[in-house]
């Protein structure tokens, strides 16, 4: 940090000493004049200023100077380089101010999620850099990777957050030659070297057909039913009979959307970077009449339900949702990870797996941006294709109790290779390809011990740290199994 002392230099005419303040950095010595004046006598042999109201003054100014320096990194400037930070107003450059600025029209546009993703991630730096006021010349190539790798342990924050700020950076500097946003006084953009991490897969938060039925068979009729229970039950249905509808489409209907048993909206995550503004319509199942009753906003207001009533905004709605649908698991045992978003999953993923709908055909009923985006926008969509393939979404979770395709496979899955000593195998040992041991015989109770019995047979010029590939066939009903095991290592 720079060191400052309040000081005089040379005489004026009148006799009087202009005050300045020395900064000292580096080696070197500059100084900042101020608009106050000292007598000879306020100065002692010494030169230093004894001026009660010149002390005050210059006083206030240290301290600003002190805290906008506390968040740049100065240690490669000259002490004039300091100055010129200093006068020049680059405190307009504010990250935060501008961050602030650009989130709070995202959430005027209604984009509450992108909202809540980059408003968080700009509280995730400011905790980072210890201080809310932080200026774009603050953020170096250091602080920014630093910052990133303490991402390193979770899961999406480590991709978004970093995308999220670099996108406000490039927003800022779109804005260097514009007059009116004073943003001349940007530094070099230190995202031009800086790489963000791979986004890691999602989880998949779809459920069996079998769990949503025991979810859906809870009552809110029962008499301790409390209102955040009813509403994350009675929310749920609603986005597993509209083809996975988000919460924040939801809260956001108005009662004009609504008409000829039919939801006309326009999504409300992407309906500012698509040619169709995301419109769709989804027709209302019967099922959903009674819910839609019970929850269907006063006359005096414009929306459909009176969740805006209720909550100030869908943000607040979503949560209040996902409390309530873990408080109805609890209840009934389920798992306590679900959440509104598990039903949006396991609309898609019954869709595919249990009703014989492609990826094409899911994303366009639950009215997903789509590769085709210039075609969209020339095309008038007929959506009943959407409507049927959610009817038979809805028939076959709350109207059948067929097994799902995702149990069916972890039943098999299982089963598949359990083995008894009554059982007739075939087991056989590759090594590049090549078949080095083999038998068939009755008696091994487990996979361990096939394994165990191929490995006493392979030859011993197999090198160590070398893999080799086994195949047991179970001969009494056909089911086969391989595994992969590494010389020095799994034998």
């Amino acid at each position: 940090m720079a060191n400052f002392k309040i000081c005089v230099r040379n005489i004026r005419q009148d006799g009087l000493y202009s005050a300045y303040i020395r900064i000292t950095h580096n080696r070197s010595v500059a100084y900042i004049k101020t608009d106050k004046i000292v007598a000879k006598e306020y100065l002692d042999s010494h030169g230093n200023v004894s001026d009660d109201f010149v002390l005050r003054y210059c006083g206030g100014l240290l301290s600003s100077y002190i805290e906008r320096l506390n968040g740049i990194d100065i240690s490669h400037m000259t002490a004039k380089e300091v100055k010129d930070l200093l006068r020049s107003g680059a405190d307009v450059c504010s990250f935060s101010e501008f961050a602030l600025r650009y989130t709070e029209r995202l959430c005027n546009r209604g984009q509450l999620g992108t909202w809540k993703a980059y408003t968080t991630a700009v509280k995730s730096l400011e905790r980072f850099v210890g201080s809310s006021r932080i200026l774009f010349s603050s953020l170096t190539y250091g602080v920014l990777s630093a910052w990133i790798d303490s991402l390193e342990n979770t899961r999406r924050a480590k991709s978004l957050y970093p995308t999220c700020i670099r996108q406000i950076f490039n927003e800022a500097y779109t804005l260097r030659d514009d007059p009116t946003e004073r943003m001349s006084l940007l530094p070099l953009n230190p995202w031009t070297k800086i790489g963000i991490p791979e986004k890691e897969l999602s989880e998949k938060r779809a459920v069996p057909a079998e769990e949503c039925r025991i979810f859906f068979s809870w009552s809110t009729d029962r008499p301790k039913c409390t209102k955040r229970q009813q509403v994350g039950r009675d929310v749920a249905m609603l986005s597993i009979c509209l083809a996975g509808m988000n919460t924040v489409d939801i809260y956001n209907l108005k009662k004009s959307d609504y008409y000829g048993g039919v939801l006309h909206y326009r999504r409300s995550k992407t309906k500012s970077r698509r040619n169709d503004g995301a419109y769709f319509e989804i027709r209302v199942p019967e099922i959903l009449k009674s819910v839609i009753d019970r929850y269907y906003a006063p006359k005096k207001s414009d929306y459909l339900f009176c969740f805006a009533e209720w909550y100030s905004d869908a943000v607040s709605f979503n949560a209040v949702v996902n409390y309530g649908i873990k408080l109805v698991c609890k209840e009934l045992g389920l798992p306590d990870n679900y959440s509104f978003y598990t039903f949006r999953h396991t609309w898609a993923t019954t869709a595919q797996n249990d009703c014989g709908a492609n990826l094409a055909e899911i994303g366009f009923a639950m009215n997903h941006s789509q590769h085709h985006k210039t075609t969209r926008g020339y095309v008038k969509f007929d959506f009943r294709p959407a409507w049927e393939l959610n009817e038979k979404v809805i028939d076959f979770i709350l109207f059948s109790d067929k097994p799902s395709s995702r149990k069916k496979n972890e039943s098999e899955s299982e089963t598949m290779f359990k083995l008894s000593p009554k059982m007739l195998i075939r087991a056989c040992a590759f090594f590049r390809g090549r078949c080095v041991a083999s038998f068939e015989d009755i008696g091994c109770g487990s996979i361990d011990v096939v394994i165990s019995r191929l490995v006493a047979d392979l030859p011993d010029d197999i090198p160590v740290r070398s893999m080799v590939q086994f195949k047991i066939v179970n001969l009494d009903n056909g089911k086969v199994a391989t595994y992969e095991r590494m010389k020095g290592k799994g034998f």
